[in-house]
């Protein structure tokens, strides 16, 4: 089911939604060529806790026997790591890295959630335009994210964006309501038919992600249980939102 979020309700989830925009801010002061993710790990929960939040990601079980609950703050995947990379002290951040983090903060009982690539020094111009076209798909979206328009219309948008600039998007994941819940419905694929799914709402909040491979689509869990990346080994990208559906243009919520 689909919550509509009451007046009250969307003004925490405008501030949990700060904390994250406010938390990659800091991430994108300090991130740099040498450090390593689990450092951006705990400088990302020391963000979220000075401002009232917790890390909604530490010890999140999604109820599969034999997974791990996720233990750390972030997540933090590189290169060909689409999403759900753990941070480590072993795992040091080089030049010509493209690093996907994840950051979820549940502030008074409300989640705020939103994904960013950064790139590390130079990288080819192919790369650049992966980590380029991944955001630009999430406003190619959001074009359709207006009261009476389909679900669908947003998916569809953002699949026929990033295949029209020859790049691939993940099929097995998605994007997904967010409130009280870090996950809650609708799902939301970054592909589809437009004109088909839910209707949109004022009071609806969604957490809008494109993720998008530069080879082929097909992807692969490493033995962590959480870890997932590209079959063939090529660059992913990872762009991320929750925004408010209003009575006219949706409302980014974690951009500041």
């Amino acid at each position: 089911m689909v919550t509509i979020k009451s007046k009250r309700e969307i003004e925490l989830m405008r501030e949990a939604c700060r904390v994250v925009a406010l938390t990659y801010k800091k991430l994108e002061e300090v991130i740099r060529a040498g450090m390593t993710t689990w450092e951006l790990d705990q400088i990302a929960e020391k963000t979220m806790r000075d401002l009232g939040a917790i890390p909604a990601e530490k010890g999140y079980d999604i109820g599969i026997r034999g997974v791990p609950k996720f233990p750390a703050s972030i997540c933090v995947s590189i290169n060909d790591e689409v999403i759900h990379g753990i941070p480590s002290k072993s795992r040091v951040i080089k030049e010509g890295d493209i690093v996907s983090i994840d950051t979820v903060a549940l502030k008074d009982g409300y989640n705020g959630d939103a994904a960013r690539t950064f790139v590390i020094g130079n990288v080819p111009k192919e790369t650049q335009r992966l980590v380029d076209v991944t955001k630009q798909a999430f406003f190619e979206g959001i074009k359709y994210a207006k009261p009476g328009n389909r679900l669908g219309d947003i998916c569809h948008a953002i699949g026929e964006y990033v295949h029209s600039q020859g790049f691939s998007v993940v099929r097995e994941f998605q994007g997904h309501g967010i409130g009280r819940e870090m996950h809650e419905d609708p799902g939301i694929p970054n592909y589809g038919k437009a004109g088909r799914g839910i209707k949109l709402e004022p009071g609806m909040t969604l957490a809008i992600e494109p993720m998008v491979i530069q080879g082929k689509p097909n992807i692969l869990e490493l033995d962590d249980g959480w870890t997932i990346i590209t079959e063939d080994g090529s660059l992913s990208a990872h762009y991320e939102n929750t925004i408010l559906i209003t009575e006219k243009e949706p409302e980014i919520l974690t951009i500041l």
